[in-house]
């Protein structure tokens, strides 16, 4: 299903412990991998200070360009959960500066509910 889901641009949940591994050389000392998505080739991580989106460019994909999101400046986020005949969820988050939120299409499987407690942790804190 998986694999399925790449093809049609939905998005799975991913192995937060070989994604940590991955990434190593671009997270900070404690910054944490709360949970994580493999889009086909591209990645979305959710870490306890920011969002990662990972493009794996070229025919190999060894070619990558990181996008990261701060959670400070996140203004507003959604999550839309797939209905009775969507094959989706949807994901928006508003980035402070940008005129259109950066959406990103999950697959129904998807843990939305972890996505909304790491956006919320990162958003409103901790405390």
């Amino acid at each position: 299903m998986g694999f399925l889901n790449g093809l049609l641009g939905l998005a799975s949940d991913l192995d937060v412990g070989s994604l940590s591994r991955e990434l190593e050389p671009v997270l900070l000392p404690n910054e944490g991998i709360e949970i994580a998505f493999q889009l086909m080739r591209d990645q979305l991580v959710f870490t306890d200070r920011r969002v990662i989106l990972i493009d794996k460019q070229g025919m190999t994909g060894r070619k990558r360009q990181y996008h990261s999101i701060p959670y400070r400046a996140v203004t507003m986020f959604s999550v839309e959960t797939a209905g009775s005949f969507d094959t989706d969820a949807e994901l928006r988050i508003w980035v402070s500066g940008q005129p259109q939120p950066f959406t990103q299409n999950l697959s129904r499987g998807a843990n939305i509910a972890g996505i909304q407690k790491a956006l919320a942790g990162g958003v409103l804190g901790r405390g």
